[in-house]
Order: structure tokens, then C-alpha cells, then sequence
């Protein structure tokens, strides 16, 4: 049972690090057009994420996949960019139904870049054959998707307070969101280090 919070943990903190926030303003990025009636939908993006997250993790683990961390660091920000500038031009909308397909196949693809920023330090703290890798990847999985959940809450309530209490409309509350993530994310793709080498 310890064993299974040694990895649930550092799912944990691989989400809710304020070192590496990414992740983070990934998921506020993906939250920020929804509300709480949509919890849903949200669920089941954040679920696709922790999937996607969870099929390059094995790839990379049992080494089906190998790609360059410059890469993959490039990548992850370019995946907040993206989502961030698709809310920016889709606020206001008011019919998104259309594009939830892309939104989730989307989603899903972008979880696998995420995770493979991640797996050369999961492959390091994992030893053993293959079959004992499988248990904690799933029991890190878990730390990962509740992490996300607490993530998502937390940006729907402080979108609720902020739409009800401060009288922001949901247009204004995704356009200044998506510009402060777009400027944050920008100077990271800029100083990525596949630039320099």
C-alpha cells in the first residue's frame, strides 16, 4: 500500500508543481471556456489528457517510443499556445458543439506530448522488468488525474466567482485568461533550448 502512494504522490506533484507549471496552465487553458453545467465534458478532456499522458509514459518506458527532450520541451508549450489562441478565437461563440470532436481528439494527442516530457525522470525512478513497471504507471496515472481534477475545480469556481461576483462576461474572463497564459507561454517557446543548439 505504500508503494501505491509513492507513485500516486508524485503524480501529485508532477501536476501541482509550481516549478514546473505547464501542466498547470495547460489545464487552465483547457478549463477556462467552461462552467460548472459543462463538468462533464470537462472530466472527460482532463480524462483523455491523463490517458494520452499515460500511453507515451509506457511507449517511452518500454522504449517504443524515443523522441529528443529539446523537442518535447518545445513542443509543451506550443500545446498551451495552440489551446490558449483556439479559446482566444473562439470566445464569444455560442455554438462550440461542432468542434468538441477536434477539442477531444486534440486533447488526447496533446496528453501524449506532455507525457513524454516526462518520461526520461518516470523511466529513471522505475526499475524491474516490464511487467512491474505497468502497476506503478497506473498508480502514478491516478495521482495525475486527480491532481487535474483539483486543478480544473479550482479554475471553475474562481471562473464562477469571477463572472458572478465581479460581473466579468465569459468572453472578457476567456480573452484576458487566454492572453495572460499566451504571455506567459510565449517567452518559454522563445527560450527553449532547441534554439540554442
Amino acid at each position: 500500500m505504500s508503494e501505491f502512494w509513492i507513485y500516486f504522490q508524485i503524480g501529485l506533484k508532477h501536476v501541482l508543481d509550481i516549478h514546473a507549471y505547464d501542466h498547470v496552465l495547460f489545464l487552465i487553458a483547457l478549463a477556462i471556456p467552461f462552467s460548472f453545467k459543462d463538468w462533464k465534458r470537462v472530466l472527460l478532456l482532463v480524462t483523455l489528457f491523463t490517458i494520452g499522458h499515460t500511453m507515451a509514459l509506457m511507449l517511452s518506458v518500454f522504449e517504443i517510443i524515443v523522441i529528443k527532450v529539446n523537442v518535447v520541451e518545445l513542443l509543451i508549450p506550443i500545446t498551451i499556445l495552440i489551446t490558449a489562441l483556439f479559446n482566444l478565437f473562439t470566445a464569444g461563440k455560442s455554438n462550440k458543439k461542432e468542434s468538441i470532436n477536434v477539442v477531444l481528439f486534440i486533447t488526447l494527442f496533446f496528453g501524449i506530448i506532455h507525457g513524454l516530457g516526462f518520461s526520461n525522470y518516470f523511466k529513471s525512478i522505475l526499475g524491474g522488468d516490464g511487467a512491474s513497471k505497468v502497476i506503478p504507471l497506473s498508480e502514478f496515472a491516478m495521482g495525475i488525474e486527480v491532481a487535474q481534477v483539483v486543478v480544473v475545480f479550482m479554475v471553475l469556481i474562481l471562473s464562477y466567482i469571477v463572472q458572478t461576483v465581479l460581473r466579468f462576461s465569459k468572453r472578457d474572463w476567456i480573452l484576458v485568461m487566454s492572453g495572460f497564459i499566451i504571455g506567459v507561454v510565449i517567452p518559454m517557446i522563445v527560450e527553449s533550448e532547441i534554439w540554442i543548439k
